[in-house]
């Protein structure tokens, strides 16, 4: 009996180790490409990325028959401080390699680019699902749980409706985020949060964690209990060549006689302007300052997430000569990445300048490592915008 008994000691202590070995879509990991056990990837046919633990990341991809890979994709490229695409190197076997480090711990899209043709990484599992081309996410992990990572806390639940517009004439969805403790007896306030061009009304929580996000905000007491509604703000095709002139009235109305009386119907919400917010990343904050600053009926509090207007008066000239607008603003930000300024900057400067000119208290930062991406804004999100809200 000796042996069994020895046997059953050594499983009892190994046990600990086997758990902590998980694999991508094992558990919501925060390191999920780490790659500890080297297991290939369901479907796959090498590892890649792999994440080590000193931030150095690996790609690879068997293409026996190219003549040329590089890694390409704004977010992972400024993070390695290369305004050129990376080329791989081939190996005997048509296996190309690229190893790059040190890449700061964050979330960053990227693509491949295999003789000129942009392609997402064939052998990552964590694949960005949005209306425009396929893309991958690298998931450089750090010494623990980012802010943006699931973590054993109370988590709310998100729900997708499927609604019909009468305003588009077709059928809509939208996903609606429930604090932990949700309770139908209680009033929420609510925040209407938009995507920006080539998202889906999906993407704030697939690539931008806003929901893991609040979880973590709200079991630190840093932010109130609220209701993210998440619609989709596409009314045009974002292609279209008078897109600015049919989507502002559209969606203003698709918001008011649609998105909405929806959330307030089916949820227990704070029914009147002091209850909501509205904020969206570029298109979503051209949205949420164009339609939202002309909603000031619904709304009281504002987010303009790299986005802007040159010409903010021109836009929305009743916000700006409304004598009293300065009561009805409880909280207003204009963010943006450190990496943008040139591609945006402008326009938030304009904005900026004019809440300044009219005495429009507001916040507005600029700030992180990131550019026009997600990486700036989670940030925003869990930084000013959900901690400024419904104070």
């Amino acid at each position: 009996m000796k042996p069994l008994k020895q046997y059953i000691i050594t499983s009892l202590l190994l046990t600990p180790m086997l758990v902590t070995a998980q694999q991508a879509n094992v558990n919501l990991d925060w390191a999920p490409q780490k790659n500890t056990e080297q297991l290939v990837p369901y479907g796959g046919n090498v590892i890649s990325p792999e994440v080590r633990d000193d931030h150095t990341v690996t790609f690879r991809i068997k293409a026996p028959d190219a003549q040329k890979v590089e890694l390409t994709g704004g977010p992972i490229l400024l993070a390695l401080k290369s305004k050129a695409n990376i080329p791989f190197t081939k190996d005997s076997e048509g296996l190309w390699t690229l190893t790059v480090a040190p890449v700061t711990p964050n979330i960053y899209v990227y693509r491949f680019l295999v003789d000129g043709v942009a392609v997402a990484d064939p052998n990552n599992t964590l694949t960005g699902a949005s209306n425009q081309p396929g893309y991958s996410n690298l998931v450089v992990h750090g010494s623990g749980p980012a802010y943006y990572d699931a973590r054993n806390v109370p988590h709310g639940s998100i729900a997708r409706h499927i609604y019909h517009s009468g305003v588009l004439n077709g059928e809509r969805e939208m996903f609606v985020y429930t604090p932990p403790g949700y309770d139908p007896k209680k009033k929420y306030p609510v925040l209407y949060l938009l995507g920006g061009s080539g998202e889906l009304a999906s993407g704030w929580t697939l690539d931008g964690r806003a929901n893991f996000i609040a979880d973590n905000l709200l079991a630190e007491g840093k932010i109130v209990p609220m209701i993210i509604a998440m619609p989709n703000n596409q009314v045009i095709h974002r292609s279209d060549p008078k897109h600015l002139d049919k989507t502002y009235k559209l969606f203003e109305e698709e918001l008011r006689k649609q998105i909405v009386p929806f959330v307030d119907a089916h949820y227990s919400t704070i029914k009147d302007r002091k209850g909501r917010a509205i904020s969206g990343l570029s298109m979503g904050g051209r949205h949420a300052e164009a339609v939202g600053f002309n909603a000031i009926d619904l709304f009281s509090s504002f987010g303009i997430l790299s986005a802007g207007d040159l010409e903010p008066e021109k836009l929305n000239p009743a916000f700006f000569n409304d004598p009293k607008i300065k009561d009805k603003i409880d909280y207003l930000l204009v963010g943006l990445g450190s990496g943008e300024l040139d591609f945006v900057g402008k326009r938030s400067a304009a904005t900026h300048a004019a809440l300044e000119k009219a005495g429009i208290k507001h916040d507005y930062f600029i700030g992180g490592e990131g550019a026009h991406d997600w990486g700036t804004w989670r940030l925003l999100l869990h930084d000013k915008l959900l901690p400024g809200l419904f104070r």
